[in-house]
């Protein structure tokens, strides 16, 4: 039989982090941030945006009709609506009936439909149907916030943001890098622990962990590859290995169980 695999991060016990303590300093938290990047890349090396794209429009309609919905329910929708509306111009001039039928699965549809119709109309009549890429030009669009806007920034254009979603935010207060509620308040915080640069892919990184590992209900602290960088691990979730390793979900299960030394039915057969 192959011998088990060895863990490669290390777990504190509940409570004794010193973030937990209050006794971390600034340069404490700068070097926690910058390690659980490291390790989540480990853990997500294809970490990436998951609504489905091929060009700027495109992904900045799939992240508005995000809003109050899940990425793979919005991506059942838009190959229909992308088809319909391939261009700005298409949408400022759609009938909001025909936008609101195809977008219905996705929830709050008839707002939806309108921020649609009325971001293509302002893309048409102030940036020739294009999608800007400067911050404040996007936060101008209908239905179009600083999530948003990160989100098309980051992944359709390659300029860094922090996406701050309800992943990112119960992420960053679970992990003890900001006390801040705000979201706005959220992204400076972090982004003044993490380089510029890795600051587009940290927020890919958080979410996948969030969606796979450190579920809002119940966190997989025993199977969690950045558990030792974590106040709240053994708070939030089970801390037994076993337990924890049924709790982790997605493609990467096997890979991050090995990176925490749990032996899948895989390893042992």
């Amino acid at each position: 039989m192959p011998s088990s695999p060895q863990p490669t991060h290390r777990v504190r016990r509940p409570g004794s982090h010193p973030a937990a303590k209050g006794t971390e300093t600034r340069l404490g938290l700068v070097r926690r941030a910058r390690r659980i990047n490291r390790t989540l890349a480990e853990a997500f090396p294809d970490a990436h945006a998951e609504l489905d794209f091929s060009t700027p429009l495109e992904l900045l309609v799939a992240t508005v009709l995000s809003a109050q919905t899940t990425d793979v329910r919005v991506n059942t929708v838009t190959p229909e609506l992308f088809r319909r509306f391939p261009t700005a111009a298409d949408y400022a001039t759609a009938s909001q009936a025909e936008v609101e039928e195809i977008i219905r699965p996705t929830g709050f549809f008839r707002s939806k439909a309108a921020n649609l119709i009325g971001l293509g109309q302002v893309l048409v009549s102030d940036y020739g149907g294009e999608v800007p890429e400067a911050l404040e030009d996007l936060v101008r669009l209908p239905g179009v916030g600083r999530k948003t806007a990160h989100v098309v920034r980051g992944n359709a254009f390659g300029l860094p943001g922090l996406t701050v979603d309800t992943h990112f935010q119960r992420l960053a207060h679970r992990l003890g890098l900001t006390a801040e509620k705000d979201p706005v308040k959220i992204e400076h915080a972090v982004g003044e622990l993490l380089e510029k640069r890795e600051w587009t892919m940290f927020s890919h990184r958080i979410i996948f962990h969030g969606r796979r590992v450190c579920h809002a209900r119940k966190a997989a602290c025993g199977a969690c590859p950045i558990a030792f960088d974590c106040p709240s691990y053994g708070k939030v979730g089970p801390t037994d290995p076993a337990e924890a390793a049924a709790l982790v979900t997605g493609e990467e299960r096997e890979h991050i169980l090995r990176m925490v030394g749990i032996e899948t039915a895989k390893d042992g057969e």
